[in-house]
């Protein structure tokens, strides 16, 4: 019998995503209004504060887990033995199983980078040279298929919708949203969908990860240490996230809405089954062309 993952145990301490309020609108009328959560969580590793984070607070422990899975702190979810957040303080605590041995983590903390990520992020250096051994073979893709996706995740941004000033992520099979996150930052949500995957030893090989977030550099890294072989934006790319793609081997498509995106990366593993019909007969434009 295959070995069962050591699951570990988990506080529930999701809060709501936003809060009523009144304001004052362009014809001087006081009406109601919601605006989005932002609260501090500091993550802390056995004895350690990581980083402190900028949340809504709706899925805390699950954010605390991606992101130690995705700063490559613990290789393996076997060896967290718990999760626990207390708002009263504004932390979570993350605590490994006694008797195993880790990854020398507490080395990485010395050096890290700024990144360009929504609240200003950090990641670790070493975390760059771990993409060094990492390649993922990317899948077939459908043209009716991503626009189908594309409705469906639009349908999905409750926060965004009833208070706006959020990002919002989502883990994807097929035209099928598996789960679907919005937080302060879209690098926030990326990690509790990673969290949850690794909580749920879901794969990511024959996923899509959706943001609405630029395609940066460290989302392309989240991306690939998540194992997810194709990224859908309906926001731009920068040059260090096309390249680490091209590197890596992942599909990335950009600029999504509607009908209109743009493949930045690993467009011959997409079959055009659906080009819209006002473009259908007329001759490929240069950008086309160039794909």
């Amino acid at each position: 019998m295959p070995d069962i993952p050591l699951r570990p145990t988990l506080s529930s301490a999701g809060r709501d995503p936003t809060h009523a309020i009144t304001v004052v609108n362009e014809y001087g009328e006081t009406i109601d209004a919601q605006i989005p959560g932002e609260l501090p969580l500091t993550v802390h590793l056995e004895d350690q504060e990581i980083v402190t984070l900028m949340t809504l607070g709706t899925r805390p422990e699950a954010l605390a887990l991606g992101y130690v899975r995705n700063q490559r702190l613990v290789d393996d979810i076997d060896d967290i033995e718990s999760v626990n957040v207390d708002w009263d303080t504004a932390t979570v605590q993350v605590t490994t199983r006694a008797g195993r041995t880790l990854k020398d983590w507490r080395e990485k903390l010395f050096k890290r980078i700024v990144t360009s990520g929504c609240g200003q992020g950090t990641i670790f250096a070493s975390t760059l040279e771990e993409l060094d051994n990492t390649r993922l073979t990317r899948p077939s893709l459908k043209q009716s298929e991503l626009y189908g996706l594309i409705r469906h995740i639009s349908q999905h941004n409750a926060v965004y919708r009833a208070a706006g000033a959020v990002h919002g992520c989502a883990l994807c099979q097929g035209e099928t949203m598996m789960i679907h996150v919005e937080d302060v930052g879209r690098h926030n949500a990326a990690d509790a969908i990673s969290g949850h995957m690794w909580l749920e030893q879901i794969s990511g090989h024959d996923k899509v990860f959706y943001t609405t977030g630029r395609l940066t550099s460290e989302m392309v890294m989240k991306a690939a240490f998540m194992g997810i072989p194709v990224l859908l934006s309906r926001s731009g790319i920068t040059q260090m996230g096309l390249d680490l793609a091209k590197q890596v081997g992942i599909t990335l498509i950009a600029r999504a809405k509607g009908n209109h995106f743009n493949v930045y990366n690993g467009a011959e593993t997409i079959t055009f089954d659906a080009i819209p019909a006002q473009r259908s007969a007329r001759a490929p434009t240069k950008g086309q062309r160039d794909l």
